[in-house]
């Protein structure tokens, strides 16, 4: 199994469905109008957090999978699939019941909605509420997946879905009306289609009968015990990745929060390139590390390097076209209000990007600790720097404060990532 291929296939899946999005983008927001487009990139952020209920068990069972593979203890997979999985059955529920009884006050009194906009709202966080479990579910089976290195697989459900989220609210809208409700109960549909093409793949790798396998103990304490503390990174890193959108709305209004989400959501699509490369590298990782440390040493390496050649003028690039750019896709008026946010965010890209590398390295070694402790105390210094920058700045001011802290993010992640292969983290 190629890392090459891997890397590949994981390149395709992320950036296909972007392709789409460039063409259905400025379709929603010319029909739907700016405010309702937020809400409706608010809604694509809450289905994303909320599936972190899923409570770290999909990363979990990707580094479990690939370690009981590397050892050749194949028979120890059906228990311990089977446990991970009926995991994120339970925890995607209680995340779709919390998300359902948060409907009201997000969208009547958290989000600064206008009233026009209010009843709509909450039904369709109702209706996303639904999707919670699916997708918790899924991230369990796309981690078995993952962990058998099958990412050809994984990246043709990634496209369909990933399209799906693009194209099915831009053919509600043609076909149907406005509606949220409708946009959103579309992406619900595509969601449980998906689940059940991953649940067939994970079935046509096992064994007969692996479905009626035993619960055991035993595989439930490494899987919680790796899942609680990346519980904690799922929680945190996520939300300092979406609080932003959120805390704009509250302070700035929700008139002004796609000024902010368009640009970083086009942006972060960068790091498809990284996230591709460390997606695959992971369960390498997870495997050389208890087989043959130099082998991942050499990996880790070479890794970082690629990412840096790739990333640096890519991002150079970005900032110096961004007005042009943005002017061209979505109009001079809307480059007025968003292109310094893409310089800023361009800058920090490349530190995170970079920083996907040694991140993977330290979880592949199942130090999930170390991660979630550093996103901790991010944390705790991000929300308040993020108020005081958009209280001074603005939203160039949210853009300042995502940027600093990817840079701090890096270099604490590269000292830990150096410990995994010279000493114990």
């Amino acid at each position: 199994m190629s890392l090459k291929r891997n890397t590949i296939w994981n390149l395709v899946g992320t950036g296909l469905p972007l392709l789409l999005g460039a063409v259905t983008i400025p379709y929603l927001l010319k029909n739907i109008g700016v405010e309702a487009f937020g809400i409706l990139t608010l809604v694509w952020a809450l289905i994303g957090y909320f599936s972190l209920f899923d409570f770290g068990l999909g990363r979990a069972l990707t580094q479990q999978v690939s370690v009981a593979r590397g050892n050749q203890q194949n028979s120890h997979l059906p228990s311990l699939i089977k446990t991970g999985l009926w995991f994120t059955v339970v925890t995607g529920l209680v995340g779709g019941i919390l998300l359902a009884f948060l409907a009201k006050p997000l969208a009547l009194h958290w989000l600064k909605i206008s009233i026009a906009l209010q009843p709509n709202t909450v039904q369709a966080l109702l209706v996303a509420s639904i999707g919670i479990p699916l997708t918790t579910v899924t991230t369990g089976f796309r981690g078995i997946l993952e962990g058998f290195e099958d990412f050809k697989g994984v990246n043709l459900l990634r496209i369909c879905l990933g399209s799906a989220n693009f194209a099915l609210p831009a053919l509600s809208v043609m076909f149907i009306g406005t509606s949220l409700v409708w946009m959103v109960a579309s992406l619900i549909i595509a969601r449980l289609i998906v689940l059940a093409a991953h649940a067939w793949l994970v079935h046509l790798k096992m064994p007969a009968g692996w479905m009626f396998a035993k619960f055991n103990k035993q595989d439930m304490r490494p899987l919680l015990s790796f899942g609680a503390w990346m519980t904690i990174s799922n929680i945190i890193s996520p939300l300092m990745v979406t609080a932003d959108r959120f805390i704009i709305s509250g302070v700035l209004g929700a008139t002004v929060v796609a000024y902010y989400t368009v640009p970083f959501e086009l942006l972060i699509r960068v790091l498809i390139v990284p996230g591709a490369l460390t997606a695959a590298l992971f369960p390498r990782l997870a495997s050389l590390l208890t087989t043959n440390i130099q082998e991942a040493d050499r990996l880790y390496k070479n890794s970082l390097k690629i990412i840096i050649t790739i990333l640096v003028p890519t991002c150079l690039i970005i900032a110096l076209g961004s007005k042009w750019g943005m002017a061209l896709w979505l109009g001079l008026d809307f480059a007025e209000h968003s292109w310094k946010i893409v310089v800023i965010m361009a800058i920090g890209l490349i530190f995170n990007g970079v920083a996907s590398v040694p991140f993977a390295a330290i979880q592949a070694k199942g130090s999930a600790h170390a991660t979630a402790k550093l996103h901790l105390l991010e944390f705790v210094f991000y929300v308040p720097l993020l108020f005081i920058c958009l209280k001074y700045a603005g939203l160039m001011g949210a853009a300042l404060a995502w940027t600093s802290r990817v840079i701090v993010d890096l270099f604490a992640l590269l000292y830990l990532g150096k410990k995994v292969f010279y000493s114990r983290i």
